[in-house]
């Protein structure tokens, strides 16, 4: 299962973020998303966990739990469609 964490503190690490949800069970990856002009942490970031029960578990303890002194928001991620609701062609400036 592919979970969406936010709110998460700027200097958080993947590292960090995996710690936390192997309390849960095994994880497959923890990434967090930088933006790419800035080089730095976006404030969330995704966790992939192969076992769906141990991802329901650890969505349940952690969502509203603290981690480095922020409230985070734990739940499971939507699938990305194919322009995420968003079409570049009506942006207006």
């Amino acid at each position: 299962m592919n979970i969406f964490v936010a709110k998460l503190n700027y200097s958080t690490t993947e590292e960090e973020l995996r710690t936390l949800f192997e309390q849960y069970g095994s994880v497959s990856s923890a990434k967090i998303i930088f933006d790419k002009y800035e080089n730095r942490s976006k404030g969330f970031g995704f966790v992939e966990m192969d076992d769906d029960n141990e991802a329901e578990n650890a969505i349940n303890n952690l969502n509203e739990s603290e981690l480095a002194g922020r409230t985070i928001v734990v739940k499971k991620a939507r699938p990305k469609s194919d322009n995420d609701g968003y079409d570049r062609r009506e942006r207006r400036h």
